[in-house]
Parts: C-alpha cells; structure tokens; sequence
C-alpha cells in the first residue's frame, strides 16, 4: 500500500492504494499524455457526489484493462 497526495480542483487529499494499482494508474496517465492528478481529477469528477475515491479508482484501472483485453 502506498499513500500519494494529490491535487483535484485545487484541494489537496491523499489516496491510499495498492502498488499495482498506481501503477496502472500511471501507466493509464501516461498513454493519454496526462497528468497523475488530471487522470484522477477527471475520475473523482465522472464518479459524481461524495463516494470513496480509492474505490473509483481501482474500478477505474479494472475497466481500463477489461476494455484492453476485448479489444486484442
């Protein structure tokens, strides 16, 4: 587990995840030429309303990848 602060619309907040899973997340960020904190700003802003943003974040990694498996 590892604990990363990041910067979503200006406030700062700390994300709490798996190894793995913040590196797919990076790798995510970089194959769509953002940010770390952009690619998580745009999930925190898809999940809508208060919820557990570590949770929208693995969710976020696990579609990504099904998506890259149905299409190969």
């Amino acid at each position: 587990m590892r604990k990363r602060s990041v910067t979503i619309d200006g406030h700062h907040t700390s994300i709490t995840l798996e190894d793995a899973f913040w590196d797919e997340l990076t790798a995510i960020a970089r194959d769509r030429a953002l940010s770390l904190n952009a690619l998580v700003a745009e999930i925190d802003h898809k999940k809508g309303g208060p919820g557990n943003l570590s949770s929208a974040l693995r969710v976020h990694v696990l579609e990504t990848l099904r998506g890259k498996i149905s299409r190969a």
